[in-house]
């Protein structure tokens, strides 16, 4: 239990000036968060004032409260100055302990891979030419003629609809075949 000379103007200074001198002090942060602890915490000492305002009239309580709250406030904000504070010069320390040598020569760095789906493209085609198939490469745009008449597909046929196949406007006018992008590989020559 508290004494009552703890709770007037002059206690409450000694207290806070305790309080304050007991953070200034603390050298790291395991030292700074007992000394909150002591002055802050749940059994701490302004906590323990704090726990008399009940056993105060009104008017005292609500003067003394005020004070107590002013200085836990203060004291909390000490608190985070100060860790703040500790936290900058841990990291200076560390700053100042790691150099970087850049008289050091560069690590060396690889040229690139291929691309995972391009492996397996290639993989693949190296089983189906082992089975005997061939690749075969050919344009994408075809006369209308190679990829649809010469093969037996006539002016009227399904596959020639709009929706399967995209017509290309020819560039000339003296051409008179039509383009179209190649909607099979039926054109395509096996070199």
């Amino acid at each position: 239990m508290t004494d009552a000379v703890a709770l007037d103007d002059e206690g409450l200074a000694a207290l806070a000036a305790e309080a304050e001198a007991a953070i200034d002090e603390a050298a790291d942060e395991r030292a700074l968060d007992e000394a909150r602890i002591a002055f802050l915490g749940k059994k701490g000492r302004v906590s323990l004032l704090m726990r008399e305002l009940g056993r105060m009239d009104a008017e005292q309580r609500k003067t003394v409260g005020a004070r107590l709250n002013e200085l836990k406030d203060a004291l909390n904000g000490r608190v985070s100055e100060r860790k703040s504070a500790l936290e900058n010069a841990a990291l200076d320390a560390r700053l100042a302990t790691e150099k970087l040598d850049v008289s050091l020569p560069v690590r060396p760095q690889g040229a690139g891979a291929i691309h995972p789906v391009s492996q397996v493209f290639d993989e693949l085609l190296a089983v189906f030419a082992e089975m005997g198939f061939a690749l075969a490469e050919g344009p994408d745009i075809e006369a209308d003629w190679y990829n649809f008449t010469a093969l037996n597909f006539p002016p009227g046929h399904p596959a020639r609809e709009l929706h399967d196949t995209f017509f290309l406007e020819a560039e000339d006018e003296k051409e008179h075949l039509p383009y179209v992008l190649r909607t099979h590989t039926s054109p395509v020559q096996i070199r």
